[in-house]
């Protein structure tokens, strides 16, 4: 396993495993990111939600199977996994005997755990499964894009949030496709649709909508701009509660769909949306 303060294969030209190979999962240190922003003990749960649609291997007699797979990778875990590696390592089971697909995914599991420094949850869905389990939902809420404003900011501007503490609490629900940041090592674009939920008093929408849209030259892990989405609002507006989810669009046959709460109950369905 490489050491965590690289980024690991992501940006370089690599070889791809024939053979099952747990060791080119590459983990990438949460801390490195929360520092940044301040964060020492973390003011929210949550989850990252991966979902692998290009899972396949060989069953005891040599037949190819395929599934999809979501990982739920918990936000107290102390490592994040680079993308390309996980990428790779999936690779790797292509040509792996597994006696069943209860099998391979405890192996999945296993080698996630391992590299993560937490427990996470893996799950495969099966071809007859897909219909039903990929079934695609609209966003929640309401839609923030069609304001009308200008907009001069494209790094995170915190200084764009505000609430208005006058007027009674509100809860709603909020989103936007606009979102864009990019790949701290290749410069790649990641784009996603964020959805806000929170009650408090009520949030500036053009405020909010200039915000995201500020992340659009922004050097940073999928996981790190949604928890400093989190942060930013948390601290400018101070909402009684607040949720942050993000569903990225899929690169190399993976998507990380992160999603940040205040509410220690908070669960967040795996919905897939109409441009994933």
């Amino acid at each position: 396993m490489a050491s965590s303060d690289s980024h690991g294969p992501l940006g370089e030209k690599v070889a791809h495993p024939e053979h099952y190979d747990p060791g080119v999962l590459h983990p990438i240190e949460r801390r490195q990111g929360r520092a940044r922003l301040g964060i020492a003990e973390l003011p929210f749960c949550g989850e990252d939600i991966w979902n692998a649609y290009e899972l396949s291997w060989l069953d005891k007699g040599g037949k190819p199977r395929v599934a999809c797979a979501e990982f739920r990778i918990p936000a107290d875990s102390s490592h994040i996994v680079e993308s390309k590696s996980l990428k790779l390592y999936l690779n790797s089971l292509n040509q792996q005997p597994f006696a069943s697909a209860d099998e391979l995914a405890s192996c999945i599991r296993k080698d996630l755990c391992t590299l993560l420094g937490s427990p996470c949850e893996v799950a495969l869905i099966l071809p007859e499964q897909w219909a039903s389990a990929l079934a695609v939902s609209a966003p929640q809420g309401e839609c923030l894009d069609n304001l009308d404003i200008a907009i001069d900011q494209y790094s995170p501007e915190p200084g764009l949030l505000r609430a208005d503490a006058s007027k009674p609490a509100v809860s709603e629900w909020l989103y936007s496709n606009l979102l864009r940041s990019r790949c701290p090592v290749t410069g790649q674009p990641d784009w996603a649709t964020v959805e806000i939920a929170y009650r408090g008093a009520p949030i500036h929408r053009e405020g909010l909508l200039a915000y995201l849209v500020s992340f659009r030259r922004q050097d940073d892990f999928h996981e790190h701009c949604v928890e400093q989405i989190f942060v930013d609002i948390s601290r400018r507006c101070q909402p009684e509660s607040l949720t942050v989810s993000a569903r990225y669009l899929r690169r190399g046959g993976l998507d990380i769909n992160p999603w940040r709460s205040s509410e220690p109950t908070h669960t967040l369905a795996n919905r897939r949306l109409p441009r994933q």
